[in-house]
């Protein structure tokens, strides 16, 4: 057994006044200032650890020298041409990464701002593939307190005056500031897409405040799901027997980190627009000939709140007013002059210098009283341009057009629409939070669950309004297509809705779009939650499989050289520097012969199909689905209708060769047998359904008979590694509604023995599962990934334990991932949960896009899905559209994917 020091002790529970008095809570309790019992939760005096990335041991490094120098020379030589490469190891990041994340801000595909969880505004994901990880000091919400009388005055930038960052810069009006919080009172309380921030008597003692963050990610609703804005609430709570002014101040840098921070030509402007709301316009010159962004901060006036704006201010003392001049403003008077509305946009900014603007909302609280004061911040960055392909329009233009200045509607409907926004985001999940059928021991579960879905936001995704402007404005003519690559796919076109196209990265140290293996385990929250954007991408990969692309490629692996697509293989990816024309940007392994990728989409497609009842979709992509399969008869060697592995690592465990017939691979391939019979049938061509049928019937004794060795199915025919994911295919038969593919005696003594050996066996269950055991008990240390922690996969391997009604088991195995990376004993991997970690604690890719299939847990829990149900179930139905906009919506249009 493999013992840590790690954990050393275990919280079951957290009472709902275990962090917050529940008098707090109560006075609290309305307009939604008050955060529920069920959410995460975090002090903001809490110290964030450094994590530890991963290190590869003597001997992995002695068999990867050879890939580690291919390596470093394909990464300088993208570097050369001004592209980052898709996997660059070498490369740190100033920043260190820390346990210091929080709820992520806006919707999906519009860029994004991560918010850490003491307040800090960090990980700029504005230009696709680029992460900023370093927080803007300056951007943050300060409060003053002015007492009736003028004998009781508190001021404080609302985040804990110890944090690191202040140590970092150089300029000294900025740490002029009061930055009075202890954070010892107060608490943050995230429940993805919101979060709430108790401030329980901090800086003033007779002030009870809370902080709600709302960002519009609402199942279903395609339209604000992808607007790139957020709003900050702030219910306030007057305990004191004295009236108290406060005034909230909002102060932000004209800057997105990176190289252009600094850069200048950066302007500022106040505005104001309908129903009060008012505000200032950043607009920012991005770097390397990237599109420019336009933020808009904002707040909304009201009888009682009043907003004033400084629509520029410096963090150098050469500025006309500085930041020690802004905050000397607000002690004295507690607003801005209303002049500065009529102001106009400012000088461009000098290279080397920060510009700032602040927006000020004021209010009077009574004695005993409450109030609301809502903060909006939105950004409009419309267009998307690749290293080396086209430019885009980001989804949210449909509805809001492609000028920059559109920041400042987008932050008007945002504060007139974010309470339509609450009631949608509780109808979805209050079921779950209220579903007593759950472990009352797995609360964690339900934050974890929700909170996952961050990386939907912050996990470097881009959704656009469907070709490139380029495209349109060329109607009627020949497709761009690049040398040597050939299309068979035709023209393809949405059905009923047109809900644009959908990118989401592997990762953001592994930058590659939609890389398919690892979708294969995320796609479940798609599917659940906007099943639209799920059969868009299918879409994507159907019309990929039909396509063949013959530029050379240089494999790093073994350093031979090969077609970029071979057509009938299912790609990696769909590229990354010209995602849908340039695919498979992963170069280690020559990825047509993977054994997976196919399988998968097969699978994939039956389920989703099942899932929605998408007639139109099967038969769209039932050509693809034919040539994946007939691509894959090449890999049965023997005719017993199993697949073989080539003896190198060809399949999602690209560091773990497989060789002969695998349980992973081989398993998928029979769930894949009978997902195309069935599908076939369903749309009505008999002879493939017959000859795949009569292939699974011959490979399921063949494959039990090499693999199956009593208690579990081997990793391999020349291995009896105990594979934590030696079920896949079994898992999404399950998931899919099939019959199963083996006796239940079997599935559940494979189950039982990975629960024992790859679960308990590690820390006590408090670790997830590792990828493979030896059958002594002892962590499989062939490669670096067989001795892996993938967090993924552990909650794929729960799912797969629930559909075998192993319900305690499952809930067991994927209570180790939320131990090990959301409880405050763990590693700190919230809001980045990393691919992997091993059994001393060391991640390896944060921010990474296979834990979303938690989502698989919850499948699998949902009616109609259970195992063997043959059906699952349908997807939900939109929510009712928001009261009426005065933004303009621009007209739908069906558009064609080009290869």
């Amino acid at each position: 057994m493999v013992n840590g020091q790690l954990f050393h002790f275990r919280k079951h529970s957290w009472p709902a006044d275990d962090y917050v008095s529940r008098s707090t809570l109560q006075l609290l309790d309305f307009d939604g200032g008050a955060p529920p019992e069920q959410a995460w939760r975090r002090r903001l005096n809490s110290h964030a650890n450094l994590l530890k990335e991963f290190s590869v041991t003597f001997m992995e490094a002695i068999r990867m020298i050879r890939l580690g120098v291919r390596l470093w020379s394909y990464v300088r030589e993208e570097a050369s041409h001004g592209r980052k490469a898709p996997i660059d190891p070498f490369t740190r990041e100033k920043c260190r990464p820390s346990a210091s994340l929080g709820v992520p801000l806006g919707g999906m595909g519009s860029g994004s701002i991560s918010r850490g969880f003491r307040g800090e505004f960090k990980h700029w994901q504005i230009i696709p593939n680029s992460c900023e990880p370093s927080a803007i000091m300056t951007n943050q919400f300060s409060i003053f307190i002015n007492r009736e009388g003028g004998q009781k005055k508190y001021s404080s930038v609302l985040a804990p005056g110890q944090h690191e960052g202040l140590g970092k810069t150089q300029e000294d009006d900025f740490s002029s500031w009061d930055w009075n919080l202890g954070g010892q009172h107060s608490t943050y309380h995230a429940l993805f897409p919101r979060a709430w921030t108790v401030y329980d008597g901090e800086p003033d003692p007779e002030l009870k405040i809370s902080c709600r963050q709302i960002s519009p990610f609402i199942p279903h609703d395609y339209r604000e799901s992808s607007l790139p804005a957020a709003v900050f609430v702030y219910t306030l709570v007057n305990t004191g027997k004295e009236r108290a002014k406060v005034s909230l101040l909002f102060t932000w840098a004209n800057s997105i980190g990176g190289a252009s921070h600094l850069s200048g030509k950066h302007t500022n402007e106040p505005f104001r627009e309908a129903d009060g709301v008012s505000g200032v316009l950043l607009h920012h010159r991005t770097a390397q000939d990237n599109p420019p962004v336009t933020f808009a901060i904002a707040a909304c006036e009201t009888q009682n709140v009043s907003v004033s704006v400084l629509p520029s201010f410096g963090l150098s003392k050469g500025s006309y007013v500085t930041a020690r001049d802004m905050w000397a403003t607000m002690l004295q008077k507690g607003h801005f002059d209303q002049e500065n509305f009529s102001a106009g946009p400012t000088m461009p900014s000098s290279p080397g210098e920060t510009l700032c603007a602040a927006v000020s909302a004021s209010a009077w609280v009574e004695p005993h009283g409450k109030c609301t004061v809502a903060f909006s911040l939105a950004w409009a960055s419309p267009k998307v341009k690749f290293k080396k392909g086209c430019v885009y329009n980001r989804r949210y233009t449909k509805f809001y057009g492609t000028s920059e200045n559109s920041a400042s509607t987008l932050a008007h409907d945002a504060l007139m629409n974010y309470k339509w926004w609450e009631e949608e985001i509780e109808k979805w999940q209050n079921p779950v939070l209220k579903d007593d059928r759950l472990p009352d021991c797995n609360r964690r579960y339900k934050f974890t669950l929700f909170n996952e879905l961050y990386f939907l936001v912050a996990g470097g995704t881009l959704w656009t309004d469907g070709e490139s402007p380029e495209k349109k404005s060329n109607a009627g003519t020949k497709p761009r297509k690049s040398k040597g690559v050939v299309d068979q796919g035709g023209t393809w076109s949405f059905e009923k809705e047109d809900v644009g196209r959908f990118l989401y990265l592997e990762g953001v140290e592994y930058v590659m779009w939609c890389t398919y293996d690892v979708h294969f385990y995320a796609s479940f929250a798609l599917l659940a939650l906007f099943p639209k954007i799920e059969l868009g991408i299918q879409r994507d990969f159907a019309r990929a499989v039909l396509c063949e692309d013959r530029r050379k490629v240089k494999f790093l692996a073994d350093g031979a050289a090969g077609i970029r697509k071979v057509s009938g293989a299912v790609p990696h990816d769909l590229g990354l520097h010209d995602p849908w024309h340039e695919m498979n940007a992963y170069n280690i392994h020559d990825t047509s012969r993977w054994k997976d990728l196919n399988p998968k989409f097969v699978l994939q497609v039956y389920r989703d199909v099942a899932a929605t009842g998408d007639e139109a979709f099967a038969r769209q992509v039932w050509p693809a689905v034919r040539a994946a399969m007939d691509y894959m008869d090449r890999f049965d060697r023997d005719g017993d209708g199993l697949i073989e592995n080539d003896g190198f690592p060809d399949q999602t465990y690209d560091a773990w060769t497989a060789k002969g017939v695998s349980a992973y691979s081989g398993g998928l391939w029979l769930a894949a047998l009978q997902a195309a019979a069935g599908l076939a049938r369903r749309l009505g061509h008999a002879e493939p359904a017959d000859r795949w049928s009569a292939s699974l019937r011959r490979a399921v004794p063949a494959f039990e008979a090499k693999l199956w060795n009593g208690s579990y199915f081997s990793y391999d025919a020349g291995s009896r590694s105990i594979q934590a994911d030696q079920l896949a295919g079994q898992w999404y038969t399950a998931a899919a509604g099939l019959p199963p593919l083996f006796d239940e005696a079997k599935i559940h003594s494979a189950l039982h023995k990975v629960f024992e050996f790859n679960v308990m066996k590690v820390n006590g269950g408090r670790m997830g599962a590792v990828n493979g055991m030896t059958p002594a008990g002892k962590v499989d240390e062939t490669c670096m990934q067989s001795r892996e922690i993938w967090t993924g996969v552990t909650y794929a391997v729960a799912a797969g334990m629930i559909h075998a009604g192993m319900t305690r088991q499952g809930f067991a195995t994927a209570e180790g991932v939320f131990t090990a990376g959301w409880s405050e004993d763990g590693f700190g991997y919230w809001f980045q949960t990393p691919e992997a970690w091993t059994v001393d604690g060391h991640y390896r890719s944060l921010v990474y896009m296979r834990p979303l299939a938690i989502w698989a847990m919850q499948w699998a829990l949902s009616p109609g899905r259970a195992a063997g149900s043959g059906s699952a179930a349908p997807v939900a139905a939109p929510p009712a559209p928001p009261p009426a906009r005065r933004s303009k919506c621009f007209d739908r249009s069906v558009f064609r994917c080009d290869c």
